[in-house]
């Protein structure tokens, strides 16, 4: 028998499994469950979209791009994010397409992390930012963001862990799981701090386009003195309800961008062909359909948080993506506790707070990008759940 435990890399054994996956999988096995768990769009891809990809394989355009992607594509994306944001960007070297955001995020980190270099993460956040620090042999330094202060990361918090060692911060806004956003004072702020103590910033923006109210998203490197600090990274997932097509990009300064490429080069080559020609004609074309999306994921944001503030779960307000955050302190349960009921008793999926970081116990992520019908259903079993547990 081989020993494969003691063959494996130190780091990925040490690595825990996703908890967002744990209970997607568990309910993939029942019946008649609903799931609030995934942040993944209803919304079917935008047929003049799709239409690209069709006709792309029509003709026989199947090839291997350029190792950054394809030069059309990085000229739009070029063009998107000024026309968008007011940051101008060169095609030929500050722009990488790759296989999904979360491509882009690793190739940061590991491009820019020497061992022991510490890497801020503010928290509750997305799930791959420590370990992936941890594979680049970096110290993750979780920053811990509060309800009080909307889930925004301050000035102040930052700061107080602020060492001679810290090299990167990440900011995830608008964020994945508490829907807070950074509105452009917040933003200089923290530019402030950024610069005082010479950071460098991965800005992971992929819910940029996914943000409420009169405010539109502000881009962190549009924040003066951040464009030659900051990657910016992106993708087509959220924004055009495209994620299986598994494409993202990067847009940075080229002395980070060129390091990135090349890691690029050896790990996967390039990004698909079909989803860059139907990226290329979203960029171009989709304005429309992402006020479409964005319309119905507002009306979807209101009704769930009003129904879990009216079940007695306070729910912060969320400003961007498509999740709420709401506390379950309340009930006596712990995150994972409460998800685990709730999918047994009542079929519905959730995932428990703490999956985001140990700041994360106490609340729930409920994904509202799914339809009125299915989310009204899953309130309705929830607030029965929260019924029975009262009675007993």
């Amino acid at each position: 028998m081989i020993d494969y435990e003691s063959l494996l890399n130190h780091e990925i054994k040490a690595v825990k499994p996703s908890g967002i996956r744990k209970f997607f999988d568990i309910a993939n096995e029942m019946e008649d469950v609903i799931s609030l768990s995934i942040g993944e769009p209803d919304f079917s891809t935008p047929w003049h979209v799709r239409q690209e990809a069709i006709d792309t394989l029509q003709q026989g355009k199947t090839w291997y791009s350029p190792n950054r992607g394809f030069f059309e594509l990085r000229q739009e994306i070029c063009k998107w994010v000024e026309r968008k944001y007011h940051v101008t960007y060169h095609p030929e070297s500050e722009v990488l397409v790759t296989v999904g955001g979360s491509e882009a995020i690793d190739l940061c980190i590991r491009t820019l992390i020497n061992p022991g270099d510490e890497v801020l993460v503010p928290e509750p956040s997305f799930v791959c930012y420590v370990p992936m620090t941890e594979m680049a042999k970096g110290v993750p330094v979780t920053i811990e963001t509060k309800m009080e202060d909307n889930f925004r990361l301050t000035a102040k918090a930052l700061r107080e862990k602020i060492t001679p060692k810290t090299k990167l911060l990440i900011l995830p806004f608008p964020n994945n799981p508490t829907g807070a956003v950074m509105r452009r004072e917040h933003l200089e702020e923290i530019a402030e701090v950024v610069r005082e103590h010479n950071l460098l910033v991965l800005s992971d923006e992929i819910y940029g386009e996914l943000t409420y109210g009169k405010e539109s998203h502000v881009c962190f490197a549009e924040i003066e003195g951040m464009r030659e600090r900051t990657v910016v990274v992106n993708g087509f997932s959220k924004t055009y309800a495209m994620t299986g097509w598994r494409l993202g990009y990067a847009v940075g300064p080229h002395e980070i961008i060129d390091p990135m490429t090349k890691l690029h080069q050896y790990a996967i080559m390039s990004s698909p062909t079909m989803a860059q020609y139907a990226a290329t004609e979203a960029l171009k074309n989709g304005d429309d359909d992402i006020a479409y999306m964005r319309s119905q994921y507002d009306a979807r944001r209101r009704l769930i948080v009003d129904a879990f503030n009216a079940m007695g779960l306070t729910c912060f307000e969320p400003e961007g993506a498509f999740y709420v955050f709401p506390c379950i302190k309340s009930t006596g349960l712990t995150s994972e506790q409460f998800a685990e009921e709730l999918l047994r008793k009542e079929h519905v999926a959730v995932v428990p707070g703490n999956a985001f970081g140990d700041c994360g116990e106490g609340f729930l992520r409920v994904s509202y990008s799914y339809s009125l019908n299915h989310i009204t259903e899953a309130l309705s079993r929830i607030q029965r759940f929260l019924k029975e547990r009262g009675s007993n």
